[in-house]
């Protein structure tokens, strides 16, 4: 696994729960407590191990953890530049839904060998759409609703989402737009630090 995922999910743990916390984690996990190096790549089996640590010592179901994880790529002020690379897919929330077959390739622009979730979009009606997401980490559909929850929020969108489990090699997620104005969005300018 590429070390900017695991290094998220340090990150998440920390800035959430705190280091003390984070620390715990990486002892459970059999790895350094001062965590991961970005740019390495790491074997996948010591990502599930701190997944594993982390859902156990927090007392939290391995979904729900990583559909945090999600939430906070977006919200959290100490990756900004995420948020940022993702409301590059547009100006509506809906825009952005279309754009996310466009993801990897923009993820692949700020770091070559980084690899995210395969994302394609399928719509069924006005405002209901389907997001077949494939990765190698199980569960990656739950990071991926938390990003999609929270990039609606920041949207100002109502949607309202749900994983319907896997399908083959995909994990589905329903996604109906309710209402793509629902709320006044955050402020998001292309200029970097504007907002």
């Amino acid at each position: 696994m590429h070390g900017l995922i695991n290094r998220s999910l340090q990150c998440f743990v920390r800035d959430t729960y705190g280091h003390e916390t984070w620390a715990r984690v990486a002892a459970r996990a059999g790895c350094a407590p001062e965590g991961f190096e970005a740019l390495t790549v790491y074997d996948d089996a010591l990502t599930e191990q701190v997944l594993a640590a982390a859902s156990a010592l927090l007392d939290k179901p391995r979904d729900t953890l990583l559909e945090d994880l999600g939430t906070y790529l977006v919200s959290h002020p100490r990756v900004e530049p995420v948020r940022r690379l993702l409301r590059f897919g547009g100006e509506t929330f809906e825009d952005f839904l279309h754009s996310l077959g466009d993801l990897q390739g923009r993820a692949r622009l700020a770091v070559p060998e980084l690899e995210v979730p395969k994302i394609d979009l399928r719509g069924h009606a006005p405002g209901n759409y389907t997001v077949h997401c494939r990765f190698r980490l199980e569960g990656s559909g739950h990071v991926v609703m938390g990003i999609l929850r929270a990039l609606a929020d920041d949207y100002g969108a109502l949607v309202l989402l749900d994983h319907l489990g896997r399908q083959g090699s995909a994990e589905i997620l329903s996604v109906r737009l309710l209402d793509p104005q629902f709320s006044e969005g955050r402020q998001f300018t292309l200029a970097a630090g504007g907002g």
